[in-house]
């Protein structure tokens, strides 16, 4: 399935669409964005007219169906990610989803099972996988700059939103029945998917979920071990009711160890025994660009792969279900 350009249509052109996500698509050679939809039409409507995109719709499969539109990027939340890649996938069309894939692992393998089914190609939005940042980390774990990797620990933990403590109004993102979790599988998924794409797969996990807070239903807390298939082991902590706000994951080689964040811009840290090195970058303006250029790379065979797939996106699912 190869394409001379990539004609992009958006379910779901929320907020996430504004600036990370939504201009990428026609900022990029070989792509444009010709079609966005929103179950409130008049909101689909300002989005189109804001972003120059010709068309709109309030009715996802229209939009699907519409012969305009090569590939869709489904942008809802997860709890409605299977159901419209299932419709894609049978209107024969490549699927772009945001992250986390779906609810569950098993909601994942229908997705993968479902475009293996229809020959289309399926990528997850975990876009650090292509930040500039995470591609020199990966340079030096290859480069065997901290040596033989030992293992990895991640502490990640802020206060409490304001936006969580309305129990009457709660955001989709700690509601399980829409999210698929709690801020652990909103935020912490970016994380256990950067772990795999520099590491390479979790094999075995065993962790604690709790609320220790109740300012909803969902896990407030999560604590884990794990392995990674190479032998490399792994800790982490995630708290979304502390006292401050800190987010450190460090990676310990027999020769060294790379310190870095996973949401902020402080520099990467390479320290060994003979050496401190540092490396700042400045985040693109549209965070999914990269990737989603590794996505039209791949669509329109040009050069290079992208390393989200179903497959990739589908692992992180399955990790953050054992935690539970």
């Amino acid at each position: 399935m190869k394409f001379n350009k990539v004609r992009w249509g958006i379910i779901g052109c929320g907020d996430v669409t504004e600036v990370k996500s939504g201009p990428a698509f026609q900022k990029i050679n070989n792509s444009e964005l010709v079609a966005v939809m929103r179950r409130t039409g008049e909101l689909a409507k300002d989005y189109a007219k804001r972003h120059n995109v010709p068309k709109w719709y309030d009715d996802a499969d229209a939009l699907i169906n519409d012969p305009d539109v090569d590939a869709v990027y489904i942008a809802t939340p997860p709890d409605s990610h299977k159901e419209y890649t299932i419709k894609v996938a049978k209107a024969g069309k490549p699927v772009y989803v945001e992250k986390p894939m779906a609810l569950n692992f098993e909601e994942c393998n229908e997705m993968i099972a479902a475009c293996k089914a229809a020959q289309v190609p399926l990528y997850v939005s975990y876009y650090r996988r292509a930040l500039p940042r995470f591609v020199k980390i990966k340079e030096l774990l290859e480069n065997k700059a901290i040596g033989d990797v030992r293992f990895v620990s991640t502490t990640q933990y802020q206060k409490a939103l304001e936006d969580v403590k309305d129990s009457q109004n709660l955001p989709w993102r700690v509601q399980p029945e829409l999210s698929g979790g709690g801020l652990f599988y909103d935020l912490a998924s970016h994380t256990l998917d950067l772990l795999d794409f520099l590491l390479g797969p979790i094999k075995y996990v065993k962790g604690f979920a709790s609320n220790q807070a109740g300012n909803y239903h969902a896990e407030d807390i999560v604590t884990g071990t794990y392995r990674f298939e190479s032998g490399i082991h792994g800790v982490g902590n995630w708290c979304f009711s502390a006292f401050d706000d800190v987010d450190v994951n460090e990676i310990v080689g027999s020769k060294g160890k790379i310190s870095f964040s996973t949401f902020g811009n402080e520099p990467i840290i390479l320290t060994t025994a003979s050496r401190t090195e540092k490396w700042s970058f400045e985040p693109p303006q549209h965070v999914h660009l990269p990737l989603v250029e590794t996505i039209v790379a791949d669509l329109t065979g040009g050069a290079g792969q992208c390393s989200s797939t179903g497959v990739t996106g589908a692992r992180t699912n399955w990790v953050m279900g054992e935690f539970r």
